[in-house]
């Protein structure tokens, strides 16, 4: 049981850093213009430089919407972890992890929500790029709502022994 909890431990703080690493870097989408390969974010647009990234007033709400997720998400996730380390100490032996499953279920779904508007306006949308594919902050972003499920409903199922 011990190595049980040992491994969810580390998962939760690799989808911490994942989460604070996919918010805060600005490749979710890659392209190539005519100033060589670009890339663009949640915050700044970077070609040589970086600069505010400037989207029309129809997207402009999706962005806030999609930042204000996945800040969500990294604070859920982060109150669940100390969450899991407070009820691990204080619970009684046979008792579930509820409130730890439920934040990382809330988290889960702000994850979902954040990267689902992202993909639904965002998605091949770079300004001055001939082609563009997702960055490596994307695919992060995906690998943790993965992550917070599996992490989530083994709280949910989890006893202490």
């Amino acid at each position: 049981m011990l190595v049980l909890l040992a491994g969810i431990f580390v998962v939760h703080i690799a989808t911490v850093v994942m989460l604070f690493v996919s918010t805060i870097a600005n490749v979710w989408m890659v392209g190539s213009s005519n100033f060589g390969k670009a890339s663009s974010g949640l915050w700044l647009l970077c070609n040589k430089t970086c600069e505010h990234l400037a989207v029309n007033s129809r997207d402009e709400g999706s962005l806030k919407a999609v930042q204000a997720f996945m800040i969500l998400s990294i604070i859920f996730s982060v109150i669940a972890l100390v969450m899991f380390i407070v009820q691990l100490f204080t619970l009684e032996k046979g008792k579930r992890f509820y409130i730890t499953g439920a934040i990382m279920l809330v988290c889960w779904m702000c994850i979902l929500i954040g990267v689902s508007i992202y993909t639904a306006r965002f998605t091949g949308k770079m300004p001055d790029s001939t082609s563009s594919h997702h960055g490596y902050c994307f695919i992060l972003a995906w690998i943790c709502f993965c992550f917070s499920f599996i992490i989530s409903i083994l709280y949910l199922v989890l006893r202490k022994k």
